[in-house]
């Protein structure tokens, strides 16, 4: 059967607080113009659900559609998914692996690296003091940034540091190999990789082997003086030792897009340091214009009997 000849049986729905769903309407419908989209808070009957594009929906958001045959996340991470007890059994999760997505994600962290290896919060503090103060540039293959995580957008960032001359390790749990990155494996390499890091770039999937996985003891690893640029999960970090760091003038600066608790409170003493730049997780979206083809496509493959792309294992977490 020839997916042009499918038309998706049930309706879609939406659910998600931080996106805009008329955005997300248009551009489905121009996919697929006779799936009916709804907004989660115009579903008078669960049973005719068939397909769900959603960001962090609340407890029991699935238990009720007892028809569900597709689930996507609405971005690239998948840990507010993986785990729930409302997920029906046998339904598939998908996440989105937009292009769109991971060229933002690695413009936001060659942002982030070469601000740090060009010291520019050091100049930015000399600004407001009203002071010309010269430093002079590094080489670019003096500074070595280590990623942590080499998925899609993991590797993808990586290639392009390694493009701008500065040294780039990467880390993964299992082997990779891209050209010009020195690419390590497994926990035992870990620490290594941490203690050459002028700046550590984190992107590495939240699961329940890595949660925390940045404690006090591993970020005490990197060289006094080091960055860490966070686009990833909060949960990642030990946030609490982090900042001691930051205070103390172990860890020398971080971009921050991520945190163990979103929105940042406003008591936070992130906020009103110096050495820390603060962006409310927007390193990555998913772009409705771009991210509706793929999608498009799944719900197709679901609607004529086929296995959709892209889908998460839920086991692994990722």
């Amino acid at each position: 059967m020839c997916e042009d000849d499918v038309t998706p049986s049930g309706a879609l729905v939406f659910y998600s607080e931080f996106d805009d769903f008329a955005t997300w309407r248009r551009a489905l419908q121009a996919r697929l113009p006779a799936l009916r989209i709804l907004h989660s808070s115009e579903v008078g009957d669960p049973a005719g659900i068939h397909y769900a594009l959603a960001w962090k929906p609340p407890a029991g958001f699935f238990a009720r559609m007892p028809n569900l045959r597709l689930i996507i996340n609405l971005g690239a991470g998948v840990d507010s998914l993986v785990g729930r007890d409302d997920l029906p059994a046998g339904v598939p999760v998908t996440r989105i692996t937009d292009p769109e997505m991971a060229r933002m994600m690695a413009g936001y962290v060659l942002f982030a690296t070469l601000r740090h290896a060009r010291d520019i919060p050091w100049f930015e503090q000399a600004q407001r003091r009203g002071q010309w103060a010269y430093r002079h540039p590094r080489a670019p293959a003096d500074t070595r940034v280590a990623v942590l995580g080499l998925g899609e957008l993991g590797a993808y960032a990586a290639r392009e540091l390694q493009r701008q001359g500065l040294t780039v390790l990467g880390w993964s749990r299992s082997p990779r190999d891209i050209e010009g990155v020195q690419c390590h494996a497994g926990m035992e390499t870990l620490d290594s990789v941490i203690a050459q890091a002028d700046i550590l770039v984190v992107m590495l999937p939240l699961t329940t082997q890595t949660r925390g996985l940045l404690d006090r003891q591993r970020l005490m690893r990197l060289p006094r003086g080091a960055a860490l640029v966070n686009v990833a999960r909060g949960a990642l970090v030990d946030q609490a030792a982090m900042t001691d760091l930051l205070q103390s003038g172990h860890l020398g600066a971080a971009t921050l897009d991520v945190f163990e608790r979103e929105p940042l409170p406003a008591d936070d003493p992130l906020w009103r340091m110096d050495n820390v730049l603060i962006t409310p997780h927007l390193a990555s979206v998913a772009i409705p214009a771009s991210a509706a083809a793929q999608i498009a496509d799944n719900i197709l493959r679901v609607s004529g009997g086929q296995a959709p792309l892209r889908q998460v294992d839920a086991g692994r977490g990722y």
